[in-house]
């Protein structure tokens, strides 16, 4: 098999990537605009945070039905319904310029929200070669960093000129954008649990799809949630109360986690095409950033050494999300990917929604280094977790000549 993309493959990574750009774009429009929000509007930053928090709320309970449609309806439909609703939920929020049309907005950013995983990962999975199909999952992935990375700048940047509604009737703009690329696959498209159906004569497919392998990836994808919640959101501020580390060294430190973090993703690609072992290559990377993560946490690291032991944990989390996509695409029942993705990916959803109420009390009460305690103790679970899908695949194996 070829290791290069054709051109047809690069027109679809490039498309769905573009999604992924605008889909992780999107979640970060609201929070660089709060101060201008909060004047605009009249309300304090409890409210505004409702406001995303009501979006991870949305997505959480719809993602999973979402990866059902996926299936049913096709990926590609969906996905442009999805980029659609979103530049209609900002539109909302930039026009009706009140606190409540700005939660409206944010309840159809949230539904939008959900469909973008099982889409993207159902299409890359079915029309990506599998001699290079790690790579296109790492391509996917960074793009969803670079929209990330991008939405301050761009948001606070447009607010300068065209105020708050002209950021977000940008980001409004920016769906139907990433719609075009999609719409003559989505008219073609038919969907693939229709045609796994057809195959099977018939057979129903539900509870095939709520099988062990795909429940436990939940568990890993939560597991992972919220020791990523736990660093992101809360680790400036435990170096801080710990160990007397300056915020400034204490954000450098966190910065170079999240951009190795990126580079490790185009990394992974690489080591996900090259072998099969994905659950082995998840456990390797998960248990020894874990490590670093404690040390870094409990060491009492001057900045320099606290930036290396994050870059270089960063660099494994980042290294392994490949691998980790390959693992929920090898446990997908045939025609279900979008099922499987939607399910498991609730789980980022969950560490969003408990992860940093759980986290600031921790902080509150004075313990600083539970912090890291628990990130690197969820990492362990999840190190677990990937062996035991190891495991599996190591059985499917050995029964494969007797099938």
């Amino acid at each position: 098999m070829s290791s290069s993309f054709s051109p047809e493959e690069r027109r679809t990574l490039l498309s769905v990537s573009g999604a992924h750009f605008v889909s992780h774009l999107h979640l970060l429009v609201l929070p660089p605009l709060f101060p201008l929000l909060r004047d605009n509007m009249g309300v304090g930053f409890l409210e505004l945070g409702f406001a995303l928090t009501l979006l991870n709320i949305v997505t959480f309970f719809t993602q999973a039905p979402m990866g059902l449609l996926v299936d049913r309806v096709g990926a590609r439909r969906m996905l442009v319904a999805g980029l659609l609703l979103g530049g209609v939920g900002f539109l909302v929020a930039g026009l009706g310029g009140s606190y409540a049309w700005l939660l409206a907005g944010a309840v159809l950013a949230g539904l939008a929200n959900s469909v973008y995983h099982p889409a993207d990962y159902a299409i890359l999975g079915s029309a990506i070669d599998d001699a290079h199909v790690g790579r296109a999952f790492s391509l996917h992935t960074f793009a969803g960093y670079a929209g990330g990375a991008v939405a301050p700048f761009l948001m606070l940047g447009v607010a300068s000129f065209g105020g708050v509604t002209g950021a977000l009737l940008l980001a409004a703009l920016l769906g139907p954008l990433a719609a075009i690329p999609l719409l003559r696959g989505a008219m073609d498209e038919r969907p693939a649990l229709r045609r796994a159906r057809g195959a099977a004569k018939g057979e129903t497919s539900g509870p095939r799809l709520l099988n062990s392998a795909v429940l436990s990836l939940l568990v890993f994808f939560t597991l992972i949630a919220f020791s990523n919640t736990a660093i992101q959101g809360f680790a400036v501020s435990a170096w801080e109360a710990a160990s007397g580390v300056s915020l400034t060294a204490a954000n450098v430190a966190l910065t170079a986690w999240l951009a190795a973090s990126a580079v490790g993703v185009l990394v992974g690609g690489y080591v996900a095409d090259r072998t099969r072992r994905h659950g082995l290559v998840a456990a390797l990377g998960l248990g020894a950033a874990a490590v670093l993560i404690l040390i870094a946490g409990l060491g009492d690291l001057a900045a320099g050494p606290l930036t290396a032991v994050m870059t270089v944990s960063g660099l494994l989390s980042g290294l392994i999300m490949p691998s980790r996509d390959m693992m929920v695409r090898a446990a997908a029942p045939p025609g279900q990917a979008g099922a499987a993705f939607g399910l498991v990916s609730t789980g980022f959803s969950i560490g969003g929604i408990v992860g940093p109420v759980g986290f600031g009390w921790l902080l509150d009460h004075g313990q600083p280094h539970a912090i890291f305690l628990i990130a690197a103790g969820l990492l362990a679970g999840a190190v677990l977790m990937s062996l035991v899908q190891e495991a599996r695949r190591g059985r499917r194996i050995a029964l494969a000549p007797a099938e």
